[in-house]
């Protein structure tokens, strides 16, 4: 399985090294910038609609975000202790620099979300979807020494969503 993983990669990276793409231009419009001088630190945001939303730089104690849909949502250089993200759909979302302590990630759907240089401190990850998920190694091999159970959305187990062994 790993052999094929690094062939693919491999042939991915002549094909694009022999046909380049074209630069796109990026464009922040699409998203959505959560009134970053509230403050937000122990809110109840759970079940709302906060697609494309952009927290940057801001601490979120205890903030509940409970079956919220973050799809495609931004945690840039955020504080989230003690944060409820139980049932949250966070998939295609990007976390950079974010640090997750004591966070529940129960049953939440994080699919091909981008998490690098982000740290997982005293987290319950139960049931969360982390296909195709995009995380730091050592924060893989932490969360993967506590994962168990199957997510009762995509019915994805989350051992294997994170590809431990």
């Amino acid at each position: 399985m790993k052999y094929w993983q690094i062939l693919a990669s491999l042939v991915l990276a002549v094909v694009l090294f022999l046909f380049p793409l074209s630069a796109q231009a990026a464009s922040s419009s699409s998203v959505n910038s959560y009134a970053t001088n509230e403050e937000l630190s122990g809110k109840d945001l759970s079940g709302q609609n906060l697609i494309q939303v952009e927290f940057t730089s801001v601490s979120l104690k205890n903030t509940n975000f409970s079956n919220a849909d973050l799809r495609g949502g931004v945690f840039n250089g955020t504080l989230l202790e003690g944060v409820n993200l139980h049932g949250a759909d966070f998939s295609e979302g990007i976390a950079y620099l974010a640090k997750f302590k004591d966070t529940d990630f129960s049953d939440a759907v994080l699919t091909d979300a981008m998490m690098l240089r982000s740290t997982f401190e005293n987290v319950d990850i139960s049931g969360a979807d982390f296909t195709n998920a995009v995380l730091d190694g050592i924060q893989v091999k932490k969360l993967c020494a506590k994962a168990n159970g199957v997510n009762s959305k995509t019915g994805a187990d989350t051992r294997e969503s994170l590809g431990c062994r």
